[in-house]
């Protein structure tokens, strides 16, 4: 029996579509679930990939199927569930057989996973763009060692989406650097997606569009700068007609975002790093705040409703455009300077242009700025992305905006956590002279703490105490 290329465990979702993805660029893959039921189901839906397909029923049938060495990629929730997979599968495989974590790992548990693998060979890759992204062509994030990676990248290259031909799959650099990378796509993933909801709340409630409107203008930003796979399907959301109740299918969906974890990992590491991403942080507070329904409508009840109502002879649309585009590269901007801090953190060389053209195509947060962006890090790698000549002639022609939509959705009641941060990066960041002298000063006062002199003079602390 001819061998397969490949193995996958794990036929959830994602795990079924990358399955097909692979079978679909040619190369045989061995699968197996811990249901064999729907292992038995997945092969007899797969239509004519199924020639390719070789599904088992024995975690030993699947190892005895792939052609040596071998590889498998495991598509098995984060957690424990994939060190329960590591320890079965293992005594299985011979030592130079290759284990994919393909799952949403947390970077530090692959980190562990890469020591605790020693010479065995083990790799974390990030995989984006949901369910027909692993279908069609995902975007790639790998990490651990280089020579892993080459063994399986024509396979996983092959599968990617691809940006004018060129794979988006590229190793991101040793241990975990595929998971942390996946990672902070996921942050910046949080606050484009708040971002997009702010500006949907000001159009809803302050301007007073119905659905079709905010879908009709969606569109039409979609066109432009904004063009991306966001701001495409919140156009087809705010469109959409519930098929029960015969309403907009969004005065049907109840106003609390939930999250698996990785946008709240992103802020926690950032916190360790000292990487600044308010905009990243306000998004996960802003999801967390509207799980909160009963205490918001006792707000609602206690404090009265907000105005909301914002003359339209105030605020134009391309004022909102203007400001989603501006709060969006100051997004990216902080998400690249949290990746950068990493590296240098952990000795990664994290490739920030190249992570910039993995993310063009395949991921959630494909977006046309990406290329762009992608050049202006070749240019400079060190640059906060803000500071490049070509995104900062438009940060220099849409911050006015930006501050014009937070203050009338400010004066007139309406939550716009992720574009206020954005704001406050935005002004701290050309802020030559702050105000944490005066922080120092109070460290200095109840904790002698100490503070640099702006003269380079002697002294480093105050005369609060003098006599």
């Amino acid at each position: 029996m001819r061998k397969s290329d490949i193995g996958l465990i794990g036929l959830g979702t994602m795990g079924a579509a990358l399955a097909l993805n692979i079978a679909d660029n040619g190369f045989d893959i061995a699968v197996w679930n811990r249901t064999t039921s729907k292992t038995k189901d997945f092969h007899d839906k797969a239509g004519d990939l199924a020639a390719r397909i070789t599904p088992t029923e024995e975690l030993s049938e699947l190892v005895a199927a792939i052609a040596s060495p071998r590889a498998i990629i495991l598509m098995v929730p984060a957690g424990q569930a994939v060190d329960d997979q590591i320890a079965a599968l293992r005594p299985l495989l011979d030592p130079e057989d290759l284990i994919i974590d393909a799952g949403n790992a947390n970077f530090h548990d692959t980190n562990r996973r890469v020591k605790e693998a020693g010479d065995l060979a083990f790799i974390g890759i990030g995989v984006s763009g949901g369910e027909e992204g692993a279908r069609f062509g995902p975007s790639i994030m790998g990490g651990g060692k280089a020579e892993y990676w080459d063994r399986v990248s024509h396979i996983l290259k092959a599968i990617a989406a691809k940006h004018e031909g060129q794979p988006c799959a590229t190793w991101m650099g040793e241990a975990g650097a595929g998971h942390f990378v996946k990672a902070v796509h996921n942050g910046i993933e949080y606050a484009d997606m708040q971002m997009i909801a702010e500006t949907y709340g000001i159009m809803r409630d302050g301007l007073g569009y119905d659905h079709q409107k905010v879908a009709d203008t969606f569109a039409a930003w979609d066109k432009g700068a904004l063009r991306s796979y966001l701001i495409e399907i919140s156009g087809k959301v705010a469109a959409a007609t519930d098929p029960v109740s015969g309403k907009p299918m969004l005065e049907m969906i109840v106003d609390a975002a939930g999250q698996k974890g990785t946008g709240r990992w992103t802020v926690i590491e950032a916190q360790h790093l000292a990487a600044a991403i308010p905009a990243i942080e306000a998004a996960v507070v802003a999801r967390n705040l509207s799980s909160q329904r009963q205490a918001r409508a006792e707000g609602e009840a206690l404090f009265g409703a907000a105005p909301h109502h914002i003359p339209h002879d105030t605020l134009s649309k391309d004022s909102i455009e203007e400001a989603l585009i501006a709060g969006k590269i100051l997004c990216y901007a902080q998400g690249f300077q949290m990746i950068a801090k990493a590296s240098d953190a952990f000795g990664w060389t994290l490739p920030l242009p190249a992570i910039a053209e993995v993310w063009r195509e395949g991921c959630i947060i494909r977006s046309a700025m990406l290329d762009d962006m992608a050049n202006a890090l070749r240019e400079d790698e060190d640059r906060n992305l803000m500071m490049a000549p070509y995104f900062a002639d438009i940060l220099k022609k849409t911050h006015k905006s930006l501050r014009h939509v937070v203050a009338q959705a400010a004066l007139h009641g309406i939550a716009v956590p992720a574009l206020s941060s954005g704001l406050a990066y935005f002004d701290a960041m050309r802020t030559a002279r702050g105000t944490a002298n005066m922080i120092q000063g109070q460290r200095d006062f109840f904790g002698a703490h100490g503070f640099e002199r702006m003269d380079g003079g002697d002294g480093t602390h105050g005369p609060w105490h003098s006599d």
